[in-house]
């Protein structure tokens, strides 16, 4: 042999670490010919086996088995271009000459080496932000007029800063179908964003409806992406600013306070109102009842008498002169109960002196009356034993 094979091998990798060292200069770790695992270019890797042929080979000469080691080394460089690794947060994705052929997930995985097979791995659970309105650098942000101005329903205008956040849900559709899909969704995003603005009053949109048009956004959005197939799904919009233009946000906040004043003068006349009208009902309401109950009392006192009285007359009919003197009696003793009485008789009454005792005219309080309608008590000037 024209060379000495002092170092175990014609490319010098014997040495003491046993480290082995290809003809092109790298280590002997594998991983297709570069510290940074990009395929080598096959021009270079020729150049410097001919300069490392040069430095071993004085002569200059190669021989069959110079030319097959080397043609050797150059395969198994070639074919270790076809390792790669796909990261947890990523989706590999090989295509064959350009076209889709499969799909691998986390880990190392191999395909046929370039220009056969190469392999894109899109970052298919990182959330990705696009802002629409509003360019953000660093802690400065400028908007974009042009992006944000837009037409309500009732004919006014409105400034709208506002993200969309999405992610890839199937990174084939992702990769082969929309040509610029970060393009794509963002003229998606501004024109669902004109479309329901377009529905809606500038109040609405500037005070209460800021949840619903985003809601509303976010469904139209998906429904036109979905329609492309672009592989993406869109997690929230968020509104960031929305304002009328700003040559005339003085006027308009002159309106928002005096709109704000009305509300408040409204809400203090609610209050009131929700402070006297219980107490009016309450005392209608017993008002009522009072009347209810006077008219169930009279009603059944009147009832009450006129049965009594029915039933009188049917004893009556009974036994008139019996009945007339018991009721007579009975009147009298309603009549005489409350009086002192003095009793005469006719035949031997004769010659009392009756006489007045003014002692006991004196005023007496007012007895309690009877529970009978139309009874009464009487006094009586004359005292009694």
């Amino acid at each position: 042999m024209p060379w000495q094979n002092n170092s175990g091998g014609p490319w010098g990798g014997g040495g003491k670490d046993g480290g082995g060292r290809g003809p092109w200069g790298q280590g002997g770790k594998g991983g297709g010919g570069g510290n940074d695992g990009k395929p080598p270019n096959l021009e270079d890797l020729i150049r410097k086996g001919q300069e490392r042929m040069k430095q071993v080979m004085p002569s200059g000469g190669i021989g069959p088995r110079g030319l097959l080691l080397i043609a050797l080394a150059v395969v198994i460089a070639w074919l270790a271009t076809g390792i790669y690794t796909v990261e947890p947060d990523e989706q590999g994705i090989v295509k064959t000459f350009g076209a889709y052929s499969r799909q691998s997930g986390p880990g190392v995985g191999y395909h046929l080496p370039w220009p056969i097979e190469t392999v894109d791995t899109p970052k298919v659970t990182r959330e990705n932000q696009l802002n629409v309105g509003i360019r953000i650098d660093g802690d400065r942000s400028s908007d974009v007029i042009e992006e944000s101005l837009m037409l309500t329903g009732d004919e006014n205008i409105v400034d709208v800063d506002f993200t969309v956040f999405w992610v890839i849900r199937n990174a084939p559709e992702f990769l082969f179908n929309v040509e610029d899909v970060e393009g794509t969704i963002k003229a998606v995003a501004e024109s669902a964003m004109r479309e329901v603005i377009g529905r809606n009053n500038q109040q609405r949109i500037l005070t209460e409806d800021r949840e619903k048009i985003q809601r509303e956004v976010l469904q139209l959005m998906q429904t036109t992406l979905d329609a492309y197939a672009a592989g993406v799904t869109i997690q929230r919009v968020q509104m960031q600013r929305v304002d009328p233009p700003q040559d005339v946000i003085a006027a308009f906040r002159d309106v928002q306070a005096a709109r704000a004043d009305a509300e408040r003068v409204r809400n203090e006349a609610e209050t009131y109102r929700n402070q006297i009208v219980p107490k009016a009902q309450g005392r209608a309401a017993k008002i009522k009842q009072e009347a209810e109950g006077y008219k169930s009392q009279t009603v059944a006192q009147a009832q009450g008498e006129a049965q009594r009285f029915l039933s009188v007359y049917e004893q009556y009919k009974l036994a008139p002169e019996v009945t007339r003197e018991r009721i007579y009696l009975e009147t009298m003793e309603k009549v005489l109960s409350g009086t002192n009485k003095i009793i005469v008789d006719d035949g031997s009454g004769k010659g009392v002196v009756q006489y007045l005792p003014l002692d006991q005219l004196k005023p007496k309080p007012p007895a309690e009356p009877e529970p009978e309608t139309g009874s009464g008590t009487s006094t009586s000037p004359f005292g009694g034993r």
